[in-house]
Parts: structure tokens; C-alpha cells; sequence
């Protein structure tokens, strides 16, 4: 029999169509506009049933993607560090430089030879030591 009663409808915001956009869109360690970035010694460290559904999940990934043309990835653990901290070396790894102008101040430039305005206030990724311990033994792919 049919209710004249409205259809109760859930409380709370409506189910997003892009779940993993939405979740990768929030401040996540490993994430940055262009990439999600796991660990591999953290994930092979997840309890089994994790790895496992990782695993299948990947799986799928790769064969629904893996006709294109994939590049090779190099990650390198970085930091934010104020640009006026760094020494020498670290701006040029990055390709900044240091000089001192005309009028005895210190100025620095991009790669592209612009000066930097309000350096004190420019922050930059530094290439850093990766705190994430690695898992040691005979992984494959290792270098």
C-alpha cells in the first residue's frame, strides 16, 4: 500500500561522484596537485589483508592504464624551507642564486636570472633525507 508520507531521505551531504578526488584534494602526506605518493616500504609493511586488496586494486589500475605510454618516476623526498635559510649549495640544487646588488644587499635570483621579490618570504622545496625508513633485504627493483 502506498504512504502519502514524503520518502525519508539520508541526512548528511549527498555521495560525491569523485570520492578519490575529493579525498587526494584534502592535505595528505604524499599528495601534491599532480601526485599520490606511497611509500613501498609502508605499504609492503600494511597488515596482509591490506596488501592484498592493494594489490588487486593495483592490478586493476595497471591493466586499465597500462596501454599508455608511462614515463619512469624518480621521487625525491623534499621539504618546504624559506628561500633566505638555504645556503649556497641548497639554492643551487634548486637553481636559485645568492649575490650581493649594487647597494650591499643580499638579492636573489630564479634559474631564469628574475629577482626574487621579498625572498624572506618565498618559500621552496629542498631536497631532503627521507625519514621513512626503507625496508632492507633482497626487495626487487632495489638500486
Amino acid at each position: 500500500m502506498f504512504t502519502p508520507d514524503p520518502i525519508p531521505r539520508p541526512n548528511g551531504p549527498p555521495a560525491s561522484s569523485t570520492p578519490l578526488g575529493d579525498y587526494l584534494s584534502e592535505e595528505h602526506h604524499g599528495v601534491d596537485q599532480a601526485y599520490a605518493v606511497l611509500p613501498r616500504s609502508l605499504a609492503e609493511s600494511m597488515p596482509l589483508p591490506w596488501q592484498r586488496h592493494m594489490r588487486e586494486l593495483l592490478a586493476e589500475f595497471h591493466q586499465a592504464f597500462g596501454h599508455l605510454k608511462w614515463p619512469v618516476y624518480r621521487v625525491v623526498p623534499t621539504r618546504y624551507e624559506r628561500l633566505v635559510d638555504l645556503d649556497e649549495e641548497q639554492l643551487a640544487e634548486i637553481g636559485y642564486t645568492m649575490e650581493v646588488d649594487d647597494t650591499g644587499e643580499l638579492e636573489y635570483r630564479s634559474r631564469d636570472g628574475v629577482p626574487i621579490e621579498h625572498p624572506e618570504q618565498q618559500r621552496v622545496l629542498v631536497p631532503c633525507l627521507d625519514p621513512i625508513p626503507r625496508r632492507h633485504g633482497g626487495s626487487r627493483g632495489s638500486t
